[in-house]
């Protein structure tokens, strides 16, 4: 069986992580917060999600599609450097000291990719709201209608990279032959199989040989992350003892889910694959393998 390390408090840009509880935080202990200074809210929300017309009194939109997005090459929603997230950040008003809570309206779903891209940019004082905007209503709270409210005076945050959390093609190369390593892919059964057609035009069907099938639906239940004893019977059977994993998708997005599943599961040495079948899947000489992939959901 696995083990793994509890990750400790630490201090990041010169700051203990705060009041937050861990990379996963409820409603209950955002909405008592809710206006506090110190306290940064961004709606993460990507595709149809977007135009909802309702949103977390406050909310900052972190647009990973636009202005959060490198434009500059040829695959989806990629990160950015440093100096333009640095850049945009600033721009939302977030401060160096600032603790984050980041959701998304669909639940759980590129929210999580928010918070790794904070984290991989050397910002620890970031959280995901569980159960996102659904949660949010569902719990009877103040919700506001209209354009967000133009931020008052720009935010001091330095983004400071950590290299090695967000990797490409050569890390994943590398991590399909190391035996301390493995590569979870957070797609569909049927598309890791091969027998469903990829989303995007002129991708090639299947997986990367070696890597294994954890499709991010299964880390969660009724839009909200599982308990960490759950997320490690999940992780654990198809990480075994590899105490690294790098996480992969369709573009970058829901692996970022496993990253968040992941480190509730108390795994620490993680990555994600920026281009993902976006990118390995392209005609080119990366191999693929089809056929059926290892996991089962749980119940």
């Amino acid at each position: 069986m696995a083990t793994h390390r509890t990750r400790g408090r630490r201090a990041v840009n010169g700051h203990r992580r705060g009041p937050l509880p861990g990379p996963l935080v409820g409603t209950d202990w955002v909405a008592p917060r809710l206006g506090t200074a110190g306290l940064v809210v961004l709606d993460a929300s990507i595709g149809a999600h977007r135009d909802a017309d309702e949103r977390i009194p406050g909310a900052r939109p972190f647009d990973i599609d636009g202005a959060l997005s490198d434009h500059a090459g040829p695959l989806p929603h990629t990160m950015p450097d440093a100096r333009h997230f640095g850049r945009e950040m600033r721009a939302l008003g977030v401060n160096d000291g600032d603790t984050v809570v980041v959701y998304d309206a669909a639940g759980i779903y590129s929210s999580a990719r928010a918070w790794w891209m904070l984290r991989a940019m050397g910002f620890d004082r970031a959280a995901v709201l569980d159960g996102g905007l659904p949660a949010w209503r569902s719990a009877g709270l103040p919700l506001e209608k209209g354009g967000p409210v133009p931020v008052q005076r720009p935010g001091d945050f330095t983004a400071r990279p950590r290299p090695g959390l967000i990797v490409g093609s050569d890390a994943v190369t590398a991590a399909l032959a190391d035996p301390a390593s493995a590569v979870l892919d957070a797609r569909s059964r049927d598309r890791f199989s091969g027998t469903a057609a990829e989303p995007r035009p002129g991708l090639r069907g299947g997986h990367m040989p070696g890597a294994v099938n954890l499709p991010f639906g299964d880390i969660q239940q009724h839009g909200r992350m599982r308990p960490p004893a759950q997320l490690r019977a999940a992780f654990s059977p198809l990480a075994g003892d590899r105490r690294r994993l790098l996480l992969s998708c369709g573009s970058g997005v829901t692996a970022c889910i496993l990253a968040l599943g992941a480190a509730l599961a108390g795994y620490d040495e993680l990555a994600v694959y920026d281009g993902s079948w976006s990118e390995w899947g392209l005609p080119s000489d990366r191999p693929v393998a089809t056929g059926p992939g290892s996991g089962g959901p749980l119940s």
